[in-house]
């Protein structure tokens, strides 16, 4: 689960994917080698989403996801599963516009990036690092709801 970094002059590296609730709690992550494509990794986190327990839905209501998302397979999948969508759109709209929904993002990734183990890689397995990274959402979910 590494592969060479595009930007980073091809040094080997992971991305960690998230999903959070409109709050930063984490819902789903997972892990890909840098040089995936974020559109690929859209779909598994979507389905590692777990169930919400209440009588009104049992799903997510809406989506937000910026421009690295926009191909009309995944939109189609998202409307698929019942799932709206608000994805930015590649050459039409600004990314000012998604700012007020994408803090909420930056600032989970902040949190995870103050866990020392996942700054840097130090696992060569990648379930080893997907653990770690599970840990860290877990210990997010505790302190937010302990307050």
């Amino acid at each position: 689960m590494t592969g060479p970094n595009p930007v980073d002059r091809g040094k080997f590296g992971s991305k960690i994917h998230l999903i959070t609730e409109w709050t930063g709690l984490p819902l789903s992550v997972g892990i890909s080698g840098a040089n995936l494509h974020d559109s690929q990794a859209l779909e598994p986190l979507v389905r590692g989403i777990p169930p919400i327990r209440s009588r009104r839905r049992r799903k997510p209501g809406k989506l937000h996801a910026d421009k690295g998302y926009d191909y009309t397979h995944l939109r189609k999948w998202l409307r698929g599963r019942g799932i709206k969508h608000r994805i930015a759109r590649r050459g039409v709209e600004s990314s000012q516009r998604l700012g007020r929904h994408r803090w909420t993002i930056e600032r989970t990734m902040a949190w995870l990036a103050g866990c020392r183990r996942l700054h840097r890689r130090y696992e060569r397995k990648a379930d080893h690092f997907l653990a770690f990274t599970s840990i860290a959402c877990t210990l997010i979910c505790y302190r937010r709801l302990a307050q």
